[in-house]
């Protein structure tokens, strides 16, 4: 594992970020929407899909909830903090189908696309390094 983690960095340091902290925030907000839809959706047909989708939409808004970026509500984390944080989730959302026994279900693609996602807006997302916390990047 950790020498995939080291591959996924090294990739990603390499990566343009062309994403703002405001633009993650939006893309968080999306996350936890379509992890609650996919949770609505798959519960008359998969509820072991249902759940674990509605767990993620618990993890990210939590995650979003305590970052320090537009959208977030309080300074606990930083973006960079957020941002590891997003990694580790993108590969435990893209696991879930495989460690809860329904990885050959058609549900299990949602959660593959997701957690690709969850990695590819953490890995384009640029952090501005001069200031700890910003008013520009205050919450509305």
């Amino acid at each position: 594992m950790p020498l995939v983690n080291k591959a996924v960095e090294t990739v990603a340091n390499r990566l343009p970020k062309v994403i703002s902290p405001k633009g993650h925030a939006i893309s968080d907000y999306i996350q936890i929407g379509l992890f609650a839809l996919m949770g609505a959706v798959f519960w008359r047909r998969n509820k072991r899909a249902s759940v674990a989708a509605l767990c993620c939409a618990a993890v990210e808004a939590a995650n979003v909830l305590l970052t320090d970026y537009p959208g977030g509500r309080s300074r606990i984390l930083s973006l960079d903090v957020h941002k590891r944080i997003d990694t580790a989730m993108a590969g435990a959302v893209a696991g879930l189908p495989t460690l809860l026994g329904f990885a050959k279900e058609p549900e299990a693609r949602a959660f593959r696309i997701r957690g690709g996602v969850i990695a590819g807006v953490a890995a384009l997302t640029g952090v501005k390094r001069e200031k700890k916390y910003s008013p520009e990047y205050k919450a509305a």
